[in-house]
């Protein structure tokens, strides 16, 4: 054993590759994509390093062209379930007791493999699976998830850097110990670096898994699996297994020897999961910690004095980047009177240049959505809104899934600030614009603070400084990331910590050390040098 203090590489972010015409990182994606499309594949589960069939399979396509098989995954039954937990458990003595900086040093070599060889790939699952543009994969399956096991690898090292001071003739150390018990893992369909994250940072700090995939977005997490694997993962750490809600979480949740769950999805799913914690309760070894992201209705405030050009990219971008199905995308505005009629016209003409379509046409700006079940639900409220009088069509409203599950860029202007459409989360490419009095700017922060249960992302745009400072501060619980004259999403690993509350979720900020202390349980050790051999104190004499 090395007695040796180890420092990990000071991490930086990633850069984000351009796929210019006619660059290199162009045409091997390019390549990439064509052999990937070519290809049928079969996914097992994989539990304790080995690949399990269970015969009950379910297809994964293309949601730009849903009649391609990208191929088939196998789901998981309760027994796999209880098989997963026993391999974690298994595995987590040896796993807990590697010397930490062992440990980090697979997560480095899964970046390195990540930023290099299997770069395209993972871009091109992401791309193929989850009808992601290359520069939305770029951004997520590469970047975001190589920052994510960079910094958290200097995170662990600070987590354990921690320690209380010592009086006189004693030391006290500070021991942080990985949860008795495993992490349940639960990741969503629209953020590959999400899936690769929410598994990977609890491991680091000694943590053994059961991870369950979003079932539409199995063919990136496969990949994430083999690069985890390729970079030298003992068997069972993390142990996939995909399946329904019934078949895999049920029987997680209720397992007596769960201790964490870090989940991210909708807020209905992750309230059902936290419930069930709490009618177990009493039959846990251990208080399971609870970390959840969930839904968002994020906004956009516009300020009289703002700048209408900026303003306008932002809406188109913040709405419309990944059809909306970020859980920080812009789905409720606030326009003031005095802007309306400008940023209107921008916005349409500008919509009017955006192509949507199979993400292996570079020229699009946008996919399809992620599957059927998606597609009826957000033409479900872009048909109400059609009908009601409440709405008007600003520009879209357009949908076919004949050949994918496309849906034009949709805004619609609501005359009610509290209607549906202003109040839940459509999760997808639909924005609704309230046009408030621009004499007006107290009510509309007091529209923006009221008008839904989420409280995710939000952004303000003013030149007037003293707006700014006002709707910072009266916002301060609207919004966990909160931008200034910036588009609601694309929060960076190390440079904006995610995470929202209220109905967001927990807010224990993904990208930053605050989500890794959540996954050690402290042992505070006393040593006293030189012990009292008396028991009488001196105010006895």
């Amino acid at each position: 054993m090395s007695n040796a203090i180890f420092q990990v590489p000071t991490p930086i972010n990633e850069p984000v590759r351009g796929y210019a015409p006619g660059s290199p990182e162009r045409a091997s994606l390019q390549s990439r994509l064509k052999t990937m499309s070519g290809e049928q594949i079969e996914l097992p589960l994989v539990i304790g390093g080995k690949r399990i069939s269970t015969g009950d399979t379910g297809p994964m396509v293309m949601p730009h062209a849903h009649k391609h098989k990208l191929g088939s995954y196998h789901k998981a039954k309760p027994e796999h379930v209880e098989q997963a937990v026993e391999a974690a458990r298994r595995a987590q003595p040896e796993w807990a007791s590697m010397p930490w900086q062992e440990r980090v040093a697979i997560f480095l070599r899964a970046q390195e493999l990540l930023t290099g060889p299997y770069r395209d790939i993972l871009n091109g699952a992401t791309m193929l699976g989850q009808s992601k543009t290359c520069h939305q994969a770029e951004i997520d399956s590469a970047c975001e998830l190589i920052d994510f096991w960079r910094y958290n690898c200097s995170f662990v090292e600070k987590v354990y850097q921690e320690q209380p001071a010592s009086s006189p003739g004693m030391w006290n150390r500070l021991e942080h110990r990985p949860l008795e018990g495993f992490v349940f893992a639960v990741t969503p369909f629209n953020f590959t670096a999400i899936a690769g994250n929410l598994p990977t940072a609890p491991a680091m700090l000694g943590n053994v898994v059961v991870w369950k995939p979003a079932s539409s977005a199995l063919f990136s997490a496969y990949y994430i699996m083999e690069i985890l694997e390729k970079a030298g993962l003992p068997a069972g750490v993390i142990n996939l297994v995909p399946g329904s809600g019934g078949s895999v979480g049920n029987p997680a949740v209720a397992n007596p020897h769960l201790a964490g769950l870090h989940f991210t999805g909708s807020t209905d799913v992750f309230n059902g999961m936290w419930s069930s914690i709490g009618q177990n309760i009493a039959r846990y070894k251990t208080y399971p910690r609870i970390v959840g992201e969930t839904g968002g209705k994020d906004f956009v405030l516009a300020h009289p004095s703002a700048e209408v050009d900026s303003l306008v990219v932002a809406l188109l971008r913040g709405s419309f980047e990944y059809q909306g199905q970020k859980c920080s995308a812009a789905s409720r505005a606030y326009i003031p009177s005095n802007l309306w009629p400008q940023v209107k016209a921008q916005l349409v003409d500008l919509l009017k240049t955006v192509k949507v379509g199979h993400v292996n046409d570079f020229s699009n700006f946008m996919g399809a959505v992620i599957d059927a079940a998606a597609f009826k639900r957000i033409t479900g409220y872009i048909d109400l809104a059609k009908e009601s009088t409440t709405y008007q069509l600003v520009a879209g409203g357009t949908y076919d899934d004949s050949e994918g599950y496309f849906i034009q860029p949709t805004v619609f202007q609501s005359n009610d600030p509290k209607s549906k459409l202003m109040r839940e989360e459509i999760f997808g490419p639909v924005l609704t614009v309230y046009v408030y009095p621009e004499n007006d700017f107290e009510g509309a922060l007091e529209l923006v603070d009221s008008g839904t249960d989420y409280a995710l992302t939000g952004a303000i745009f003013s030149t007037d400084r003293r707006a700014i400072v006002r709707a910072t501060a009266r916002l301060s619980q609207a919004a966990g990331n909160f931008y200034i004259n910036d588009k609601p999403t694309g929060a960076v690993v190390g440079q904006q910590p995610f995470g929202g509350a209220r109905a967001s979720g927990t807010n224990d900020k993904a990208g930053s050390i605050l989500n890794l202390l959540r996954w050690v349980s402290p042992r505070a050790i006393k040593e006293t040098f030189v012990p009292p051999s008396d028991y009488r104190y001196p105010f006895l004499g």
